[in-house]
């Protein structure tokens, strides 16, 4: 029963975030964007300049140009992420429709291009964090990649390329342009809105004072360190054993991590990556002086 309800909480809430999100990249669309013949990257650029065309809504092209999509995302990746990608798009496409009457907040172009592509960066990020998708493309790319060299990010930057280009022969050149800065900042935003801004890094670190160090960050940044057993690395010119800590962090803690490393050992051997997600242990903060 309580995994049922949860369950249910779950579900309303991935349904309200991307209704929010939908929203969110609405507003970035028809307020900051369309009015200044600026586009989006994807099924949503292409869906721009057809209305742009044939003067006929937006939303309409947004959706039926993704009926594909939705139906080859349905039998090559499954129903869950297929029903939600629906979910978002038919949110999207009422949300163009209901916001294009309203007129643009700006009808400066480099202010609807910084501002459009925050808010539609948000807006975008929301939605997948939640499990759905805007753009047929991304469908795509995430078959092909299982088929192909080519990451999804890739293929979707090929696919996005071309549209943006395609701009230029409808709105102008410096249009396309102001396109591709829009695109540029929308997906920046949107990995910031996917991670946080509270991003999280792994760090490794091999040293002769292990113990000291570990004891330090746990004081001094109260989060967990682990020596990991069985890992343990070997220095290939002096053969000696080499005890391996690792750590996770925020993004903003690395250079006090930086400069308490530097303060106990300056020959410690340090590896910082990213971290998409963070589940379990105590990561969370114990003390900080």
């Amino acid at each position: 029963m309580l995994n049922k309800r949860n369950s249910i909480q779950k579900t309303i809430k991935n349904v309200l975030f991307l209704i929010l999100g939908s929203a969110l990249a609405g507003v970035g669309l028809e307020i900051f964007l369309i009015p200044n013949n600026v586009i989006d990257g994807g099924i949503v650029g292409i869906s721009i300049m057809a209305g742009y065309l044939t003067s006929w809504p937006v939303g309409l092209f947004i959706f039926v140009l993704n009926i594909p999509f939705f139906i080859f995302g349905y039998l090559q990746i499954g129903k869950s992420f297929t029903f939600s990608t629906i979910f978002s798009v038919a949110m999207l496409s009422m949300w163009v429709s209901v916001l294009h009457p309203v007129p643009g907040i700006t009808h400066d172009v480099f202010l609807a291009t910084v501002f459009g592509g925050i808010v539609l960066g948000i807006g975008v990020g929301l939605i997948i964090r939640y499990g759905g998708s805007l753009d047929g493309t991304e469908i795509i790319a995430i078959v092909l990649d299982k088929k192909t060299v080519f990451s999804v990010g890739e293929i979707v930057m090929f696919f996005n390329l071309f549209i943006l280009s395609s701009a230029g022969m409808v709105f102008g050149w410096d249009r396309a342009m102001y396109s591709l800065v829009a695109y540029f900042i929308a997906f920046k935003v949107i990995d910031l809105t996917i991670e946080g801004l509270d991003e999280s890094k792994e760090v490794m670190i091999i040293s002769d004072k292990y113990e000291e160090i570990s004891l330090i960050l746990m004081a001094r940044l109260g989060r967990g360190v682990t020596l990991l057993q069985g890992i343990q690395g070997k220095g290939g010119f002096s053969g000696d054993t080499k005890a391996v800590l690792y750590c996770v962090v925020t993004r903003i803690e690395i250079a006090k991590l930086k400069a308490i490393l530097n303060e106990i050992d300056k020959n410690a051997f340090v590896t910082i990556s990213s971290v998409h997600e963070v589940m379990g242990g105590r990561f969370t903060k114990k003390a900080i002086h």
